[in-house]
C-alpha cells in the first residue's frame, strides 16, 4: 500500500479513536519492522493537530525467541515512563500480556495495537455500528454467570463467569487506559480459575494461533476445574502438545479467555495457506459468529497466570449460550441487538 493510502486509513483510525489537537501520541516500533506504519500514523496525527513522536526500539538479538508478554521494554524503564506520559500509544510491536503494557494502561494511556498487513487494516476499518454492537454484546457477557459452548463435533464445555471482567474489541481506543487491536470485532472474558469443565473438539478447518495453520484432524481437549487434563488427536494435536511442552511450564495448561467474533468484514478463507497475508491472525479471531477459546495466560484480565505459553483457537459452527440464552447457534449470531449485516 502506498504512503498516501496508508495515511488515509490511519487518519480514519485516529478519528475513530478520538484523537484531537494537542494530544500527545507515540508510535512504537522495533528494529526495521513496520517503519511504514510509523510514517503513516505520524502523517495522519499531524493532520489532526496531535503532537506526534516515534519511539524505535533496537531489533531483538538473533538468539531471542519471541514469547507472549516478553518485550524489549522490560529493560528500558525510562522508555516505559515516556509511554506512560502520552495520551495514546500506537503499538506496532505487540505488547499484549506484558507488565509494561499494564503499567502504561494504568497510567491512563490508551493503546492501539496495529501489526496486521495494511491491506487487512483497510478492509477491516473500525466503524460506529461495530463499536455499538460489540459494546452491547460486552454488556450481555458481563452480566452472565455461565457460558456453555457446544458443537456437532462433540464440544460441550461450561465456563463459570464470576471473576473476570469483559473486554470489548471494536478496533479503536477512545477512553483513557483502554486497549484495542486493529483490526478486531470481538468480545471476551475469562472463566473462573477452577470453573471451566467439559470437552472441546477443535474441528477440521478451525485455526491454531500462533501456529497459523488450519486443523485437518480433530483435536479433543478435556478440561477439569479450569485445567486441560488431556489433548488427543492426530498431527495437529501433536503440534499443540509439542509447542506447549517447549515452555516447560504447567501453567500453559490453564484456560484463558473465551468469547465470540462479530466483524462481518473478516474472512475465514483468507487463512488458507498461500493466501494468508501475514500478521497475527486477527481476521479469524474476529470472524463473524466464530467462538474462540484460549489457553495459558489470563493476566490481561487481572488473573494470576502470566505464562508465556499461549494459544488462541477460533472455531466455526459452534453454539454459545449465556445463562441458557442462545447467543450463537451453529456459527450464526441469533440475538437481534448484536447482529451485523454480513
Amino acid at each position: 500500500m502506498d504512503h498516501t493510502s496508508f495515511t488515509e486509513i490511519c487518519l480514519h483510525q485516529l478519528r475513530m479513536s478520538g484523537v484531537h489537537e494537542g494530544e500527545k501520541l507515540i508510535v512504537l516500533t522495533q528494529g526495521a519492522d513496520r517503519l511504514a506504519y510509523a510514517d503513516a500514523f505520524m502523517a495522519a496525527g499531524q493532520r489532526l493537530g496531535a503532537r506526534m513522536y516515534h519511539m524505535r526500539l533496537p531489533a531483538p538479538l538473533p538468539t531471542d525467541a519471541w514469547a507472549v508478554g516478553q518485550t524489549g521494554l522490560a529493560a528500558m524503564p525510562e522508555a516505559v515512563e515516556a509511554l506512560k506520559n502520552c495520551d495514546m500509544l500506537i503499538d506496532c510491536i505487540f505488547l499484549l500480556f506484558s507488565p509494561e503494557q499494564f503499567a502504561i494502561q494504568a497510567a491512563g494511556t490508551r493503546i492501539l495495537t496495529a501489526v496486521e498487513p495494511p491491506e487487512l487494516l483497510a478492509r477491516m476499518l473500525p466503524y460506529p455500528e461495530l463499536r455499538e454492537k460489540v459494546t452491547i454484546a460486552a454488556d450481555m457477557l458481563d452480566r452472565a454467570k455461565v457460558m456453555r459452548i457446544t458443537s456437532a463435533h462433540g464440544t460441550d464445555v461450561t465456563y463459570k463467569l464470576n471473576t473476570y471482567p469483559t473486554v470489548p474489541e471494536y478496533a479503536c481506543t477512545d477512553t483513557p487506559g483502554r486497549w484495542d487491536h486493529w483490526p478486531s470485532g470481538f468480545v471476551f472474558t475469562g472463566g473462573d480459575d477452577d470453573g471451566v469443565d467439559g470437552q472441546i473438539v477443535v474441528a477440521p478447518g478451525d485455526i491454531l494461533l500462533p501456529q497459523n495453520i488450519m486443523v485437518r484432524e480433530p483435536i479433543t481437549y478435556t478440561i477439569e476445574k479450569g485445567w486441560i487434563t488431556d489433548i488427543r488427536g492426530g498431527l495437529e494435536a501433536e503440534i499443540v502438545k509439542g509447542y506447549m511442552a517447549a515452555f516447560n511450564d504447567k501453567r500453559g495448561f490453564g484456560m484463558s479467555h473465551v468469547g465470540w467474533g462479530m466483524n462481518p468484514n473478516a474472512k475465514w478463507h483468507n487463512f488458507v495457506p498461500g493466501s494468508f497475508e501475514g500478521g497475527m491472525g486477527m481476521e479469524p479471531r474476529s470472524f463473524y459468529g466464530n467462538v474462540m477459546f484460549s489457553t495459558g495466560p489470563n493476566n490481561e484480565l487481572g488473573g494470576p497466570n502470566d505464562t508465556a505459553c499461549h494459544l488462541d483457537i477460533p472455531m466455526r459452527n459452534c453454539s454459545l449460550f449465556l445463562d441458557d440464552e442462545a447467543i450463537v447457534i451453529d456459527g450464526d449470531i441469533v440475538v437481534k441487538e448484536i447482529q451485523l449485516a454480513c
